[in-house]
């Protein structure tokens, strides 16, 4: 990130010195983790991160993150409550665990944070821990949402900022049911679109983008890319055929070519 970015970091006095604490963070582009571990690392907090089982699996990734002792969610699966349970053990040994309570890149046409999910409000009921919100603008430029195109340079500039804890307090003790869920999660996600707000000079929606009433514009976007592959491979086929033809065309010429410079003839 050093190489790739112009940093500005603020915030840093947020982070408790002491301690466990769950750091939350929006989330718009593949790139979104390293800009929070460098800022998190940069501040002494060592992150550990909530990460899709599926990326322990690829050959290197999977290994460094093994490595790393970060934590894999298991989604739709028998296995599903085991990151959570996880990530408890490792806040109330004085870790930093950090979750993109979006859950994957936000849908929002914008960027804004969209709605979240429960995961990180359960966390942070069940410890009572600190949560600080995490939030990041321009690594996104970095590598584009939906893509893996990788712009390293020109160097982005890259902003965090990390704001003082949610305040949960009046949370704590209640059953720990939907409504109290939904309620720790919607001010966990207005404390991170807030500080977007700021670093981006910007008034952010009314209201914020939901998947289940707005639609998820990821399926037309892969239908779309799917579409230009399709077109691609087509127009190669077709040149390769034109091509494939066009030696067809020349080979009795070579043949004859070749003849008469086996007989000696010019």
């Amino acid at each position: 990130m050093t190489l790739m970015t112009r940093r500005t970091w603020r915030g840093g006095e947020h982070l408790p010195a002491v301690g466990g604490f769950v750091a939350v963070a929006n989330h718009a582009s593949n790139m979104d983790p390293l800009a929070v571990a460098h800022f998190l690392y940069d501040h002494g907090a060592a992150p550990k991160f909530l990460a899709k089982s599926a990326l322990f699996e690829v050959p290197v990734l999977g290994r460094l993150l093994a490595a790393a002792d970060q934590i894999p969610v298991y989604r739709g699966t028998s296995r599903a409550g085991d990151s959570l349970v996880a990530a408890e053990r490792a806040v109330r040994r004085g870790e930093c665990v950090v979750i993109f309570p979006e859950g994957t890149f936000t849908r929002d046409p914008d960027l804004w944070p969209m709605t979240g999910r429960t995961g990180a409000a359960r966390l942070a009921l069940s410890t009572q821990v600190p949560v600080v919100p995490v939030t990041q603008w321009g690594a996104h430029r970095i590598m584009p949402r939906y893509t893996a195109r990788f712009r390293p340079f020109p160097r982005t500039p890259v902003t965090v900022v990390a704001g003082p804890p949610v305040d949960l307090a009046d949370l704590y003790g209640r059953p720990v049911d939907q409504a109290v869920l939904r309620e720790a999660t919607e001010r966990i996600m207005a404390a991170l679109t807030a500080q977007l707000a700021e670093i981006r000079g910007e008034t952010p929606p009314a209201r914020m983008y939901d998947v289940r009433r707005d639609g998820d514009p990821r399926a037309a976007h892969d239908a779309a890319r799917a579409q230009r592959r399709a077109a691609r491979r087509e127009r190669r086929t077709a040149r390769e055929r034109r091509l494939a033809a066009l030696r067809e065309r020349l080979a009795p010429l070579r043949a004859r070519r070749s003849a008469r410079r086996a007989g000696g003839r010019p």
